[in-house]
């Protein structure tokens, strides 16, 4: 299967004449699509770990929040490696590569409970970032690259439609799994020490996380084998071992539309893991619910998103994509000045609520980011998933916050940053009359 990256005026007018999947080829899309869906379980299990070690480890919110930065730091890392990978070997070889890495990752977190070293944990959550970014940096483009180009929007939207049921799962998963609902207060705390019995249940809560994780990197590697017998086709940009010229970095550097997307996608990946990996804590501060309570209103973010998804990708037949990213920033931003200013339930609700428009910010910056790239364009992804690095830096920024100011609801003020950037992005783009070798979408 060959696919061009171009796009002119009149492709985007007829874009609904097109067909959103690859026709002929619907094995191979499932297959990625799926991993859409692994990695949502994956990312938002760390929420739940955030909360877990905090108690386990006895941390700070600053100090728990490291769970992030180990994690998305491994994005960072990864990402243009992941990209050099798939220019000699192709989007096939990153896939399978990335889902090792990433089942091994996972594997590693047995023996860091055994050990009850936290330290041990962030390297095991670092090697799950590392294969995640790889995975990322190759199914992203690739899905958008798999079919006309004028539907490209539409066809990463569907997959990374795939990604919110992980999620979802993913937290479900860690609620009744990894959560003991055993949440002693400071007086039988207390009471447990004198017995010499708490330790015991700090490391009881700690191996809690091992069956999860060991069966989900069998799950995982299991994944890795199937995806290797799988026949892909060649698409055009891939040359796959055949020496041609892949495009540059130095290219690149002339393009400004790449680099304005790689800022909009550090300040949303940044506002979505701060804003969900604090509403566990925020509720614990602000209200008298439950850990698992707290996680049913993340459960209900994630339903939020993939809601919000599966509305909104088919509007964007009729409504440019960019236009409803800048203003969905918006609505988020201001979703985000209500937790700031209405600590409780009120705040929590709308953190919840922001799950509807975040929905298609991820797939729409990474989509729009890429058009007219050719044959930079597994590198210009990889820059794309390298600002996924946003979501180990905005979270530790929101936990100084609460440390120094004894407030969850003032560190929102973090994410409320990151929206209003990603509206910017949405209307810039919008208010082009071109991008690249085509025209603003």
């Amino acid at each position: 299967m060959q696919v061009s990256t171009s796009v002119g005026g009149s492709e985007k007018a007829e874009a609904g004449k097109y067909p959103v999947f690859p026709v002929g080829h619907m094995l191979p899309f499932v297959l990625v699509t799926v991993l859409f869906f692994l990695w949502g379980m994956s990312n938002n299990l760390t929420d739940i770990l955030v909360q877990q070690f905090r108690k386990s480890f006895e941390l700070s919110q600053f100090g728990a929040q490291l769970v992030q930065t180990a994690n998305f730091f491994g994005y960072f890392c990864m990402a243009i490696p992941a990209a050099l990978l798939m220019r000699r070997w192709g989007y096939k070889a990153g896939m399978v590569t990335g889902l090792v890495i990433f089942g091994t990752g996972m594997v590693l977190f047995w023996p860091a409970a055994v050990s009850g070293q936290y330290g041990l944990f962030l390297a095991a959550l670092f090697t799950v970032g590392c294969g995640a970014s790889i995975l990322e940096t190759a199914a992203n483009p690739f899905i958008a690259q798999f079919g006309h180009p004028a539907t490209s929007e539409q066809r990463l939207n569907f997959s990374q439609s795939f990604n919110p049921p992980g999620t979802i799962i993913g937290v479900l998963i860690g609620t009744f799994f990894i959560f003991s609902g055993v949440e002693p207060d400071a007086a039988q705390i207390e009471a447990m020490k004198v017995a010499g019995t708490y330790q015991g249940y700090l490391h009881g809560e700690i191996m809690r996380v091992v069956p999860t994780y060991l069966t989900f990197g069998a799950v995982v590697l299991l994944c890795a084998v199937i995806l290797s017998r799988t026949k892909f086709p060649v698409m055009q940009e891939e040359h796959e071992g055949a020496g041609e010229d892949h495009g540059s970095f130095g290219e690149l550097l002339r393009m400004p539309a790449i680099w304005i997307a790689v800022a909009a996608n550090f300040c949303n990946v940044g506002a979505q893991i701060s804003s969900w990996s604090s509403l566990i804590p925020y509720m614990k501060q602000y209200t008298p619910v439950s850990e698992r309570a707290a996680a049913l209103y993340l459960l209900g973010t994630l339903i939020a998103l993939a809601v919000g998804r599966f509305i909104s990708t088919p509007l964007m037949r009729f409504i440019r994509p960019s236009l409803m990213l800048g203003v969905y920033g918006v609505l988020n931003a201001l979703l985000m000045l209500v937790a700031v200013v209405k600590p409780g339930l009120v705040g929590a609700w709308a953190v919840v609520a922001s799950g509807f428009f975040l929905s298609i910010m991820f797939p729409t910056i990474f989509a729009l980011g890429l058009k007219g790239l050719g044959r930079n364009t597994k590198i210009g992804g990889s820059l794309l998933v390298m600002a996924i690095v946003g979501g180990a830096i905005f979270p530790p920024i929101l936990g100084l916050i609460a440390k120094h100011t004894g407030s969850l609801a003032l560190g929102y003020v973090v994410p409320l940053v990151g929206f209003i950037g990603v509206a910017v992005f949405g209307f810039y783009q919008w208010t082009q009359r071109t991008l690249l070798s085509g025209p603003a979408y």
